[in-house]
């Protein structure tokens, strides 16, 4: 079974919502499995020390769920045109399989959400690419031939799935199905790279 990681920082729940819909778009596609993940808050004064397995959404991620995806969708809220500070900590920790290698030729995707119309979409979205590239992985953006991108008055963009969270009415019909686009393209993606491998 070919695997998508969909790791994500969700501090408020909208980018948990974006990472359920990638995870039915990648699952739209036999043969490939949606693996959720998330990581555990910090403070700024130490590590937040957390229970190993989180009451309730999805399990905290390892290096290992890294070694053993064929595919990475990477999520966060913007936190000042930039990645929430969780998920840069974690990325932080993956100078191991960095050195080996293990990520290079995987295709990856990036989502976010943000409080505001102009609160960083894009630049977020950037932000967590620059990883991904330094890792050697093949980034998978949204083309305009997804209509939702012309239809989208909130979020949405070439670089990825975006969600405006200001309006506090969930992901609207373009948002999700901007997710679920682009969780099947990484599901496909994947299958080709596996296949041309063999």
């Amino acid at each position: 079974m070919t695997k998508i990681l969909i790791l994500y920082f969700s501090r408020n729940g909208s980018t948990a919502e974006m990472a359920n819909y990638i995870a039915r778009g990648v699952e739209s596609i036999a043969g490939v499995e949606a693996i959720l993940r998330t990581v555990p808050d910090v403070s700024t004064v130490c590590e937040k020390i957390a229970e190993s397995i989180p009451a309730q959404g999805a399990i905290y991620a390892t290096i290992e769920d890294l070694k053993k995806c064929d595919g990475l969708a990477l999520g966060s809220p913007t936190h000042f045109g930039n990645m929430a500070a969780p998920l840069k900590y974690f990325i932080d920790k993956t100078t191991e399989i960095w050195f080996s290698g293990v990520l290079s030729g995987k295709p990856a995707g990036v989502f976010t959400s943000t409080g505001s119309m102009h609160g960083g979409q894009e630049s977020t979205l950037l932000s967590m690419i620059l990883p991904l590239l330094h890792h050697g992985m093949l980034i998978i953006g949204l083309p305009y031939t997804e209509t939702a991108l012309h239809e989208t008055m909130s979020g949405g963009t070439p670089y990825g799935p975006s969600h405006l969270s200001s309006q506090h009415m969930g992901l609207t019909d373009q948002e999700k199905t901007l997710c679920r686009a682009l969780g099947s393209r990484l599901a496909k993606t994947a299958l080709l790279l596996k296949a041309g491998s063999k």
